[in-house]
């Protein structure tokens, strides 16, 4: 089919989506809409209506309807955690990690973060656009529509603001859209490893406020574990950040309990992410602070890690999304297909909340709820058309591309037929 908009989706044989403006939580996670022999109607790239059996299709041309020929539609995928602008990859790593040398001790020979920095730094603005483009296109091809990108890369003004003009530039020109989280504080550069004030001080005062001024990042992370930022570093940092207009999120609890996930909920960060040694009282601060929990389950299965407490954080209700943590050392991997199995065999969560959790959640973890996450009047035509019949065949199968087509803004970018 050829570029250009839809005004109609019609013969699906399932509809299956998340309804709602905001997360999800306990119960309510798992609370889908369900339609059979549905129809979507679409107008500017918007949807304008959802319905079941045989619509009105009367003034509009042929080849503007697609027949979804029975099967499944969803919203279009949400990856709400990735470092997608980076150079180079780190696959040399690779027979340490199978050794079981800790990522920690990675680091601190100057590996880890630090090797893709250096390759970041080397890199043109150019050379990094069309390598995360790529990324972008597999992405879309596996039904990911909205892609959350990370900073923290460069480690220095320069090279931060690179990595970030290189997102702006591909959420202008790529279909899907990428949204942007100044991330300076994901290590200290070498340069900078004898005297850590420093490195603070330029991130306080000179990269926060550069990238506020160039409206580059409408989100600020920080690394806040062992050996990187403390609970006090990162609190400077996100509350400088904020004071800039930033909204916060936090890598917590990765590898350490350190009080991660009881900063971002003292913060009110919109999420904290991993979450991997969560402890009950990180819980308790989630839910208090009203912050999704968005974890990232090819992480664990990539470093042989344990999975976090996805049904804990449920039960508590706090409102879990899934995301990818798509980067070059600790998941190789931007498939949230692979992520949604890894959700079903390992949190053991139903195919319900898996979905809602790579949709609305998702969208609500970077702010986007109110336009994409779920297929409802006035949000995105961002959908899914999947090789199945019904929701639970996602997660039956793996290690497949399911996608048979994707629609973005309406528009089919994605055709596999």
């Amino acid at each position: 089919m050829s570029r250009h908009q839809l005004s109609a989706i019609i013969n699906i044989g399932t509809l299956a989506t998340p309804k709602g403006h905001a997360a999800k939580a306990g119960d309510q996670q798992g609370e889908i809409v369900s339609l059979t022999d549905a129809y979507v109607l679409i107008e500017n790239g918007l949807i304008k209506e959802i319905g079941t059996g045989q619509p009105d299709l009367a003034g509009i041309p042929q080849d503007h309807i697609l027949d979804a020929g029975g099967h499944l539609v969803t919203p279009g995928l949400v990856d709400a955690h990735t470092h997608l602008v980076f150079g180079g990859w780190r696959a040399h790593e690779l027979q340490q990690k199978l050794a079981g040398v800790p990522y920690l001790d990675i680091l601190a020979a100057g590996g880890g973060i630090l090797n893709t920095v250096d390759q970041t730094r080397k890199a043109t603005e150019q050379e990094l656009f069309d390598k995360a483009a790529k990324a972008l296109d597999g992405m879309m091809a596996l039904g990911t529509t909205t892609v959350e990108a990370k900073s923290g890369y460069g480690l220095d003004l320069e090279n931060e603001l690179k990595q970030l003009r290189v997102a702006k530039q591909l959420n202008e020109k790529h279909p899907v859209d990428v949204v942007s989280t100044l991330m300076a504080a994901h290590a200290v550069p070498s340069e900078y490893k004898d005297n850590r004030q420093a490195f603070l001080d330029l991130i306080l005062h000179t990269i926060i406020p550069a990238v506020a001024q160039e409206n580059l990042a409408e989100f600020c992370d920080v690394f806040c574990e062992t050996g990187v930022f403390d609970v006090a570093e990162s609190t400077a940092i996100l509350q400088a950040a904020q004071a800039h207009g930033m909204t916060s999120k936090i890598h917590a609890d990765e590898i350490d309990a350190i009080g991660g996930s009881e900063l971002a909920g003292e913060l009110r960060a919109i999420s904290a992410e991993h979450l991997i040694t969560l402890q009950n009282s990180g819980i308790a601060s989630l839910k208090q602070g009203g912050t999704i929990a968005c974890l990232l389950p090819a992480t664990s299965f990539y470093l042989g890690k344990p999975y976090a407490r996805a049904q804990d954080l449920i039960a508590a209700g706090v409102p879990v999304a899934i995301a990818s943590d798509f980067n070059p050392g600790s998941c190789p991997s931007y498939s949230l297909q692979f992520c949604m199995n890894l959700a079903a065999y390992n949190y053991r969560l139903s195919s319900e909340q898996v979905l809602t959790a790579v949709t609305l959640n998702a969208a609500a973890a970077i702010d986007r709820a109110d336009r994409v996450g779920s297929i409802e009047p006035g949000k995105l035509a961002d959908l899914v058309i999947w090789d199945a019949q019904e929701l639970d065949f996602l997660f039956y199968r793996f290690g497949s591309n399911l996608v048979k087509t994707v629609v973005k803004r309406g528009e089919v970018v994605v055709d596999t037929d």
